[in-house]
């Protein structure tokens, strides 16, 4: 069974087993506004907890992508690419940015559940 959480840069991140898959949360998305493109790394690459991990660019503005928790990509959206504003109908559902292996799933200890996540938006 999934559980999902969520980080105080308004990424969320659903982990079964040990691979978690990464998007931004609704808040960011409509804060973000219409967004136009986005910028993926490589399957492969290994981040750091707090890395930048990819951009998000919109009419109002650019935003980094942050990484959750120490993680390696073995899969990115690449529908994306052709199609951001997917983050925009579907940011928590259809709209995810990565799939990652963990590398250290006590960090996931770290992160808010829905209901922190919701008292930290308003």
């Amino acid at each position: 069974m999934a559980t999902t959480y969520y980080s105080e840069d308004h990424e969320w991140i659903e982990v079964d087993g040990d691979i978690a898959t990464i998007g931004i949360t609704e808040h960011a998305a409509v804060q973000l506004g219409d967004i136009v493109f986005v910028e993926l790394k490589e399957e492969g690459d290994e981040f750091a907890k707090g890395d930048d991990i990819g951009v998000i660019e919109s009419v109002k503005a650019a935003s980094e992508i942050y990484a959750p928790v120490d993680c390696e990509v073995v899969e990115a959206n690449e529908e994306l690419e052709g199609n951001p504003a997917m983050i925009n109908e579907s940011p928590e559902s259809g709209a995810w940015i990565y799939k990652v292996k963990l590398s250290d799933p006590s960090q996931l200890d770290d992160l808010m559940d829905a209901d922190a996540y919701k008292a930290l938006i308003g």
